[in-house]
């Protein structure tokens, strides 16, 4: 069954029949099929690695509005992957270069910019007006966010994560299957997994996986074919090996179980653990203030996390390599008695290694240099790269 209804298809142009002609000599597609894309809402959340082949593909398939979310600029480092995006682009809004890039593909889209960041005030707000939502987000609270409200609504999301060389993507629709929270209960602890900003990713993964939710958006539209509801599809892209694993829906799922307990969107961050505890309170440094204390010659202790692959782009002057993993046998080598500076690339996977030694009970003082080296680099040493 379609999710685009009857009443609001309308005759092809024309124009239509010329430039989507392959897709009206698929039986599986067809005029009916082709009148529903044209017809179709479809909102992509997160205009990077998964958005921007799928915001591509969509509109040269002829789907006829796309909605795109993201509050982020066009940054360097987005371009190895985010295909959407040109040099040009660089500093400019996400969804402004993405609707620009659209239109030249194809100028009868009608492209919906959202240039906001999604949370539970506006979610409902925002995904109500579609058919079909596309989760491209790199984060546990958007997606449990997204999950949650294409519940509520009863719109399918299409879901894709990508990192390193692994990529997942299914299809969580309630009405026919499980949800995000039947496969996932509960997200991961804090700093247990990196974002790709931290893990990295390999440049051509998003694409593959933004096609496969491509390929499933289609299909929702159209009404035909097996899609991935039920099941997770896992790439390892460095073997090229494809896997599945079958979901099932969870009676006891408190979103979309027989006696829901969810019933509205909740504070996500909270949910993920990622708010500010006080119990653990991390003091910061600033690369300005931490090259102060270096120059007046204050005895640190300067302990670099970062994994060696990343230490060999450049090491940190002065610091002692103790990767995270390593830091609870390597405790006795931290010296109470002085002030530590943990660093790594940005400033997040120290602030996770801080409170892992807080909890085990680490007396001396440690401070979290923001911004990690990419921030020592930038305000201090512009001579090193920042990656």
């Amino acid at each position: 069954m379609s999710l685009v209804a009857d009443d609001r298809l309308e005759e092809l142009t024309p124009w239509d029949f010329a430039r989507y002609s392959r897709h009206l000599l698929l039986p599986e597609v067809g005029l009916e099929g082709q009148k529903r894309l044209k017809a179709a809402r479809v909102l992509i959340v997160g205009t990077g690695g998964l958005g921007a082949p799928l915001g591509l593909y969509l509109a040269a398939a002829g789907v006829g509005t796309i909605g795109f979310v993201d509050f982020d600029l066009v940054e360097d480092s987005n371009l190895q992957r985010q295909i959407i995006h040109g040099e040009e682009d660089v500093d400019r809004p996400k969804v402004a270069s993405a609707r620009d890039r659209v239109k030249s593909l194809n100028s009868h889209v009608n492209v919906v910019m959202h240039n906001e960041r999604l949370t539970s005030r506006n979610a409902l707000d925002v995904l109500r007006d579609y058919d079909v939502v596309a989760d491209g987000t790199d984060n546990f609270p958007t997606r449990y966010l997204l999950n949650d409200a294409c519940t509520l609504l009863g719109i399918p999301n299409v879901y894709g994560s990508v990192f390193q060389f692994e990529g997942q993507a299914s299809v969580f629709h309630a009405r026919q299957g499980p949800c995000l929270r039947c496969l996932f209960p509960s997200p991961p602890p804090p700093g247990l997994v990196p974002s790709c900003g931290e893990g990295g990713v390999m440049g051509v993964l998003p694409g593959i996986v933004g096609c496969i939710q491509g390929c499933e958006i289609i299909k929702l539209i159209v009404g035909g074919g097996e899609t991935l509801v039920g099941r997770l599809l896992i790439l390892d892209a460095w073997r090229m090996r494809f896997s599945q694993i079958r979901i099932a829906k969870n009676p006891d799922c408190p979103l979309c179980g027989t006696k829901p307990t969810i019933t509205e969107l909740v504070d996500y961050e909270e949910f993920c653990g990622l708010k500010p505890v006080d119990e653990y309170p991390v003091e910061n440094i600033t690369p300005l203030e931490l090259k102060a204390r270096l120059d007046h010659g204050d005895p640190l202790q300067l302990v670099d996390i970062r994994e060696p692959h990343e230490r060999s782009l450049f090491t940190f002057p002065g610091a002692t390599a103790i990767p995270i993993g390593q830091l609870a046998r390597r405790r006795m080598e931290l010296d109470p008695t002085r002030d530590a500076v943990f660093i790594c690339k940005i400033g997040q996977r120290s602030v996770h290694a801080i409170t892992l030694l807080l909890e085990d009970g680490y007396e001396g003082r440690m401070l979290n240099l923001q911004g990690g080296v990419n921030g020592w680099a930038r305000d201090v040493d512009p001579s090193l790269p920042q990656y």
